[in-house]
């Protein structure tokens, strides 16, 4: 046997090795997201258990604004717990808006599946329903997290149970099939998102493809009749952004309206990973920001969001 071909089987046998150690990660571990060190410098953070899963409190230190909360549900294919460029948004958002912000550590797939996740949050919301006035709540959310915070008002309408004073999906994933003809054309353009890819999180997610449809996994198919003050930010170069017109033609059918809010040639959450144009990046945060807090103008108070910390 040549020395060529020992280190080509001993680099398949490793490569095989870290394969075999990273879908057992998946399949077996309990991923937790971490707090960064920044946001806890800049916030008041505090960490709570619900149903044993972290549920973490992120204030500002000095002014806050009492009445208003987000609850906010993250984003990563159902797979991936908070990036650092979702802690620092987040940090950006509590700051800006000077409101507490809930933000579930919500069970990932695929050890989990959409079932486990709504054992979680449905009971979850309606506590925080509870403490907080519906008209004071925001309901925010990207990608994945988008997809999840839509599915969770829609499951909570057909209860007929008080729903969220607003709610704000950014990038959001409402079809996790992704059979929109027009998502091919966009992909080729889209840098961050791979169709095939994300369609076998999607089915993960769901238990298996017989469950994709369901509304609390790809809820473009749910009833969003009574479903009031929705906006979605959403890019145009993002393959989930077909999905996001195709609600709103569903919208329509159904008597209601959806404010969308889209940016010419920005990608997947621009917002949040500061990917793309720098421009259309603060333009669409500021949008965000007003949106949130319902004012005419927006005030940075002296910080950039785009500058490196």
């Amino acid at each position: 046997m040549g020395i060529k071909f020992k280190i080509i089987i001993s680099a398949i046998i490793i490569v095989v090795l870290l394969a075999g150690l990273t879908i057992s990660y998946f399949l077996f571990s309990d991923i937790e997201s971490k707090e960064t060190k920044e946001i806890k410098e800049s916030c008041n953070v505090e960490v709570e258990r619900f149903m044993g899963r972290k549920i973490f409190i992120i204030r500002p230190k000095e002014e806050v604004e009492e009445e208003k909360k987000i609850l906010y549900f993250h984003g990563g294919s159902y797979m991936a717990e908070m990036s650092s460029y979702h802690w620092e948004f987040i940090e950006n958002l509590v700051l800006d808006t000077k409101m507490t912000v809930i933000i579930p550590d919500y069970p990932l797939t695929p050890k989990y599946t959409y079932k486990d996740v709504f054992k979680m949050v449905k009971p979850l919301y309606k506590e925080i329903i509870e403490e907080v006035k519906p008209e004071n709540l925001i309901l925010m959310g990207d990608s994945a997290g988008g997809g999840l915070s839509l599915a969770l008002i829609e499951e909570m309408s057909e209860e007929n149970y008080e729903l969220p004073g607003k709610t704000i999906l950014i990038s959001p994933w409402l079809d996790v099939r992704l059979g929109n003809e027009k998502i091919d054309e966009v992909q080729k353009k889209d840098k961050e998102l791979n169709k095939e890819t994300l369609k076998l999180a999607g089915i993960a997610y769901a238990g298996g493809e017989e469950n994709s449809s369901n509304f609390l996994v790809s809820p473009i198919e749910g009833d969003i009749s009574k479903i009031k003050n929705l906006t979605i930010f959403t890019g145009t170069n993002d393959i989930l952004n077909p999905d996001v017109h195709k609600l709103d033609e569903k919208a329509i059918e159904q008597g209601t309206n959806i404010e969308i809010k889209e940016y010419e040639g920005a990608g997947h959450i621009w917002i949040i990973n500061k990917k793309g144009d720098k421009n259309i990046i603060e333009k669409a945060y500021q949008d965000l920001i007003n949106e949130t807090k319902g004012d005419s103008h927006f005030l940075s108070q002296g910080r950039n969001l785009l500058n490196e910390k």
